[in-house]
């Protein structure tokens, strides 16, 4: 692969860390300006939150890594089901009809916490969490970027991670996580990260629930359709200005909520696959009606029926009526098309 290549051409590690880039622009600048270096904070514990060192060919890598029984819940939503998920259904859901050949057992759900939301070069992922399949368990690797200018064996990492998978999973991944990873990437001096289909959850939650729910953040998805409250969860806004504390002061323990709150966001995210993998078993009637225009969308119309039907069997009502309409319309069922635009 491109990343064997690079390690083999690579140097090798010096037998001594070099100095850090940030640390020579600080002396560098404060000589010109006649100033005394700043002290630099001692480096962080960062074994006090799980995190082991680990030595790779482009630097020391922080990583936490669990295990989780797929019998475990978020909610009242098991993850064993996301083993199993129907990949023709997500890719109907997705609107991404390469999503059907990919297996959800070899799906590799990704998540960061940064510093900003704005993107472009500045902003940072300080916090990688990847979530796999491994030998029947749900395994969970979170890597700490300890300093700034330390990103290439994250890097590295989540290349290996992404090659051994079948489908990339998020939660506006498709608009932030992944460009944000890929910037990182040129400016760490490391290939590019390798492409997969690519399962975006956002967009799926919008189709099924933004007109029964309003919003659809991850937060409300959860409570809203997997039944779990979080106690005690860490705000966004607080998320960056912590890791700046981090990286000031060297203070590990202000970084545990921000750890959890990233665990948490993998976890549900496996549980929302499992749902959507069967969604007539899992979802409200109200939310059956936009499966069905999902799929009416997504071109299958004769599932997208069978849906519908479901849905109006269930107590789906008027607009159940009108989505069988819609969809008998485009199958060229003209009565069955004005019975139903009457019923609604």
């Amino acid at each position: 692969s491109k990343l064997d290549r690079f390690v083999a051409e690579s140097p090798p590690k010096p037998a001594s860390p070099a100095p850090q880039p940030l640390d020579e622009l600080r002396a560098k600048m404060a000589r010109l300006l006649g100033q005394e270096v700043a002290p630099q904070p001692a480096p962080a514990r960062v074994d006090l939150l799980d995190f082991a060192e680990e030595d790779t060919p482009f630097g020391p890598l922080y990583v936490r890594r669990r295990r989780t029984e797929v019998s475990a819940r978020i909610g009242r939503a098991e993850l064993r089901p996301a083993l199993d998920a129907a990949s023709e259904m997500l890719a109907l859901l997705a609107l991404d009809p390469r999503l059907a050949s990919c297996d959800p057992r070899c799906a590799l759900y990704l998540d960061t916490e940064t510093t900003g939301l704005v993107g472009g070069a500045g902003t940072v992922a300080f916090l990688v969490g990847l979530s796999f399949v491994e030998e029947g368990e749900l395994v969970t690797e979170q890597f700490l970027l300890r300093r700034l200018g330390e990103e290439a064996p994250i890097v590295a990492r989540l290349s290996e991670r992404i090659e051994q998978a079948s489908m990339l999973v998020s939660f506006n991944g498709k608009a932030f996580d992944l460009p944000l990873l890929r910037t990182r990437a040129v400016m760490s001096r490391m290939p590019a990260l390798p492409e997969r289909p690519h399962l975006d959850l956002v967009h799926v939650a919008r189709r099924l629930h933004k007109r029964r729910l309003g919003s659809c953040s991850l937060t409300s998805l959860e409570r809203a359709i997997l039944g779990f409250f979080r106690q005690g969860d860490i705000p966004s806004s607080e998320i960056a200005p912590r890791y700046a504390h981090f990286l000031r002061t060297g203070d590990a323990e202000g970084l545990r909520p921000v750890v959890e709150h990233n665990d948490w966001d993998l976890a549900s995210m496996v549980a929302l696959v499992g749902l959507y993998g069967e969604p007539l078993e899992s979802l409200q009637v109200a939310d059956w009606v936009a499966v069905a225009q999902t799929l009416r969308r997504a071109g299958s119309l004769e599932r997208a029926q069978e849906v519908a039907e479901a849905a109006i069997l269930a107590g789906g009502g008027g607009e159940a009526h009108r989505v069988r309409g819609e969809i008998a319309k485009a199958r060229g069922d003209k009565a069955l098309a004005l019975a139903d635009f009457a019923r609604a």
